[in-house]
């Protein structure tokens, strides 16, 4: 077992014993250095098979590591660093620029070292560690760390704000990674492609944790490719990969190729699958297995689709529903907040309507579906917590995710709270009408979001598109007319070269949606859908200042 390729990468390959052995070197090392537990280190570093070595280096020191979003720099670099309070961070090739970059706003003096990079200001990491005992540590070194201890700090991806960042003990880390084991039935046999960042919970905790626990192999990839996932997936005879949000329907896009079906994998696992993408997923691709599921880094709330029905993020069930008590409650679509009765307490949704999902914290760490660990900042643990919902003084954790659950039991995603917007006297999902845009001709991405405009209740649809030159846009628009009722049409076009979206694959739609429809301050073209004319027409300052007089007809 100690020979078996454990990690494989582009960079280099390491076997479970020099896995193991590089683990010790580290938290030896980290031991040296003079860290104590409890101290935090940030990890910022590219994909590849020593990531994981560092992070699990350091915590098994007692070290608490920070996983480094490496898309953000200046601000929101500096951000995350000051949220957490590090002793001292390790940066990777292309990276070390941006900690010098921040020096100023985190502190000067803060301890720095490189990893596969030389630096003439910064000692290098595989030096420093080289020189120690591979050997397992001894309890005299430094006594292994309790369950209840911080292993890592994990980070929002930051759509809405500035990332949080989310406690992550090791008691979570183990459960993950026998979780997921266990749900994808994980043998030695097994080889897992993992084409998501590391710094994120999915693929660098569930994807690693859950094959390494099994004795499978992890085939890591820096970045996904959609025009070479197939070709990678054959040749390194992957039987499993790990897939997130947008990367399915990516897959879809391409044209065939030879590879598409002339490969190994029996399973994909992953959340964030629409219906629609699922059942030409598996048609297309023959994977003969499909596991969604719902969770999130730092929240109480797990559903798992184990039967493989499309389109569901899983359901509970009857004799787990005690140990993991989840629910759907009513929800004011404006503000966002929890409807309450007369007596103050949230109202229960019914079969098949949408509401906020809830997850019940009872303080009892034991019980896995009721803890919620919360977030490096305190203010931002509280205001994840709801309180007095179905009975004087229960908590219950908000996930923030519009849901609805159907008569057998089954949770399927709405959209984000903030997200489903009003127009018309209709709820609009942006979740559901993006994916309906996609498929329109020429649509090569979407975006969709509320816009206000005066005189009129409730938001009014905008799309943001990247297009190709196949679009048009009265085609465009009789696709819409096909596809979706009146009030979801988007009455707002923003005709854009490319979509911001995070390393897992999510929109930033926020700068967006703060820039609206103003075209004094969008360089981008603008159109409107002209009901009179029955055509979008450019949007210029004067129809604008039309609009925003609050006279049109709309």
């Amino acid at each position: 077992m100690g020979a078996k390729p454990a990690l494989v990468s582009e960079s280099g390959t390491l076997s479970y014993l020099e896995l193991s052995e590089r683990i010790n070197r580290y938290a030896r090392w980290a031991i040296a250095v003079g860290f104590a537990p409890g101290d935090t280190i940030g990890l910022l570093l590219k994909s590849c098979p020593d990531y994981l070595a560092i992070w699990l280096g350091l915590t098994r020191a007692g070290l608490t590591v920070a996983l480094l979003n490496t898309q953000l720099t200046g601000d929101s670099l500096a951000h995350s660093l000051r949220i957490v309070a590090p002793r001292g961070v390790i940066a990777g090739h292309g990276l070390v620029e941006h900690i010098h970059v921040i020096r100023g706003q985190v502190g000067e003096d803060m301890p720095c070292w490189t990893y596969g990079v030389d630096d003439p200001l910064l000692p290098r990491l595989e030096h420093a560690s080289a020189g120690f005992s591979g050997a397992p540590l001894e309890a005299a070194e430094r006594a292994p760390a309790l369950l209840s201890d911080r292993a890592l700090y994990i980070y929002t991806s930051g759509t809405t704000g500035l990332p949080k960042a989310a406690v992550v003990t090791h008691l979570r880390i183990m459960r993950w990674a026998q979780w997921f084991r266990g749900m994808m039935n994980i043998t030695p046999a097994d080889r897992m492609y993992d084409c998501l960042p590391l710094y994120h919970s999915v693929g660098g905790v569930v994807a690693i944790g859950a094959t390494l626990a099994g004795g499978g192999t992890v085939v890591i990839r820096d970045k996904f490719s959609a025009s070479q996932f197939w070709s990678d997936v054959v040749a390194h005879r992957c039987t499993v990969f790990q897939y997130i949000g947008e990367l399915c329907r990516y897959l879809l896009t391409q044209p065939p190729q030879a590879d598409e079906r002339g490969h190994q994998l029996r399973l994909a696992c992953g959340n964030g699958m629409q219906e629609e993408v699922w059942t030409a997923f598996q048609q297309r691709f023959h994977v003969p297995q499909i596991l969604e599921y719902y969770a999130s880094t730092e929240g109480n709330v797990s559903l798992y689709n184990c039967e493989g029905r499309p389109g569901s993020v899983g359901r509970i069930p009857p004799f787990l529903s005690h140990r993991y008590p989840v629910t759907i409650v009513r929800t004011d679509t404006d503000s966002g907040t929890p409807l309450r009765d007369a007596s103050g307490r949230c109202i229960r949704c019914a079969p098949n309507e949408v509401g906020e999902v809830l997850g019940e914290i009872t303080g009892n760490v034991t019980q896995s579906g009721t803890h919620f660990e919360g977030y490096s900042d305190v203010n931002a643990t509280h205001s994840k917590v709801l309180r007095d919902v179905l009975a004087p003084g229960d908590s219950w954790y908000r996930t923030g995710d519009l849901m609805k659950r159907d008569t057998q039991g089954y949770f399927y995603f709405v959209d984000r709270i903030g997200d489903t917007f009003r127009w018309r006297g209709e709820n609009v999902s942006t979740t559901e009408i993006t994916m309906l845009l996609s498929h329109c001709t020429g649509v090569r991405d979407a975006a969709v979001y509320g816009v206000q405009i005066p005189g009129t209740e409730g938001r009014a649809g905008m799309a943001a598109l990247a297009v190709d030159t196949a679009f048009d846009l009265d085609t465009f628009r009789r696709d819409c007319a096909q596809r979706l009722p009146k009030y979801a049409r988007p009455v707002f076009l923003r005709i854009v070269s490319t979509l911001s979206r995070t390393g897992t694959f999510k929109l930033q739609k926020s700068t967006l949606q703060s820039e609206g429809y103003n075209p004094t301050c969008i360089s981008d073209p603008l159109y409107f859908d002209d009901a009179a004319q029955n055509r979008y027409v450019a949007l210029d300052s004067q129809l604008f200042q039309t609009l925003q007089s609050g006279r049109s007809a709309i």
